[in-house]
């Protein structure tokens, strides 16, 4: 038989399973929509996972612009979606994200984490140097309010549990925190440009006004006032600005497949398919059973 008639006769048997396609689809319906404690549906579930993934590697290539590839490319989104649904508990939920997640996406962000926290030790130190050698400078960073507190050797903050009382300046203090970190992480959609300025700027702040205090004998006890929060609250941004950092890398940097690198790797952090596994036990290797069949189908042959 040659190529064409065979072509022609696998287009019409794989046709003619339409009916196993629609059973298929009904059943994944059911199953998205309320659970089961049948194991024959589960059964059911992943040999129809198996058959529709190698019957949309076959329409792709014997049916590529039919209507029968889109419908078995949506049965076969609605069945990988419901198969790697985990069951959800809000205990294992919590213990996953902080067993798990975390120190995977820790772990992926490692590089600009390094790189985010290099930038603002290195514009600390600009600011610490510039204003030392310059005083002037200071100007460019705080207010004439506070360099004349200063000048007249107090700190700022002297005083301020007299003032406010200190539950309203621990909120106030928290809510500033929690601003910074998400305007450096959102920066991160200009292209990464704005969180490079939110980590520069405040880095360049932070040595400013160190420097300004050192020089009128102030610095150390600015130093007792920063190191009980700012420890949490400058690795928080470092954090944030990281994160930000990663999201302009995926709108900038393109893959080697051409494709943006936001759809290949920004959005798929590395581990968490072995986190999925070792949260998910024997359900998890199924699916990736599953999977592997897929890849295996839609190859081509040689």
């Amino acid at each position: 038989m040659n190529d064409p008639a065979r072509d022609e006769a696998l287009k019409i048997a794989l046709l003619g399973r339409a009916d196993l396609w629609k059973t298929a689809a009904a059943r994944i319906r059911r199953l998205t929509r309320r659970k089961t404690d049948d194991p024959a549906d589960a059964a059911a579930m992943a040999d129809d996972y198996r058959m529709l993934a190698h019957d949309v590697a076959k329409a792709r290539r014997l049916l590529p612009d039919s209507r029968a590839r889109e419908y078995l490319e949506v049965a076969y989104a609605q069945a990988h979606s419901t198969l790697y649904r985990p069951a959800w508990h809000p205990g294992y939920a919590l213990l996953g994200l902080f067993q798990y997640e975390l120190p995977a996406v820790l772990r992926w962000l490692r590089p600009h984490i390094i790189w985010a926290t290099a930038l603002f030790i290195l514009t600390v130190i600009a600011g610490y140097l510039m204003v030392h050698t310059y005083p002037d400078l200071v100007a460019l960073f705080a207010s004439p309010e506070l360099i004349a507190t200063v000048e007249r050797g107090q700190l700022w903050t002297e005083g301020l549990l007299n003032v406010v009382p200190s539950s309203v300046l621990s909120l106030q203090i928290l809510t500033n925190n929690i601003v910074v970190s998400l305007f450096a992480y959102c920066a991160g959609f200009l292209f990464g440009l704005g969180t490079l300025y939110i980590l520069g700027l405040n880095g360049l702040m932070l040595g400013a006004v160190f420097a300004f205090t050192s020089l009128h004998g102030l610095g150390e006890d600015l130093f007792a006032f920063v190191v009980p929060h700012g420890c949490v609250e400058i690795s928080v941004m470092c954090l944030s600005g990281a994160a930000g950092a990663a999201v302009g890398e995926a709108l900038v940097r393109r893959a080697d497949t051409g494709r943006p690198l936001s759809r290949v790797r920004a959005y798929q952090p590395a581990g968490l398919g072995s986190a999925d596994r070792r949260r998910n036990g024997p359900r998890a290797d199924l699916v990736h059973s599953a999977g592997l069949d897929c890849v295996h189908a839609a190859s081509p042959r040689k």
